[in-house]
């Protein structure tokens, strides 16, 4: 393997790490404030009106998003879809080179 293709690996790979570190520093800050918010609804009505959990869903749709990249979790296409669709276009284009 050469020099070249060990350093895109190790950046790559670096990138995911940094990716899935951002995720977990992000679900950590969205239990501190979740936490956070249910407090002070509780000592402000003891919940009478849960309005913290509105707070909870909209930032944890972003969480759940967040989480399918970092993951790389794609239910639509599987998880090699992309490097099989990337190498099917390199080919196709190499063909195409060899013709002309």
């Amino acid at each position: 393997m050469e020099t070249s293709e060990k350093e895109k690996k190790y950046f790559k790979a670096k990138e995911r790490v940094e990716c899935i570190k951002k995720f977990y520093t992000s679900l950590l800050s969205y239990v501190f404030f979740i936490a956070l918010l249910a407090g002070i609804n509780y000592w402000a009505d003891e919940w009478r009106y849960p309005w913290f959990l509105w707070a909870a869903f909209g930032w944890g749709i972003g969480l759940v998003f967040q989480a399918i990249k970092a993951f790389s979790i794609n239910p639509f296409f599987g998880r090699d879809w992309e490097d099989r669709k990337i190498k099917e276009y390199m080919e196709e284009d190499e063909k195409q080179r060899r013709w002309k």
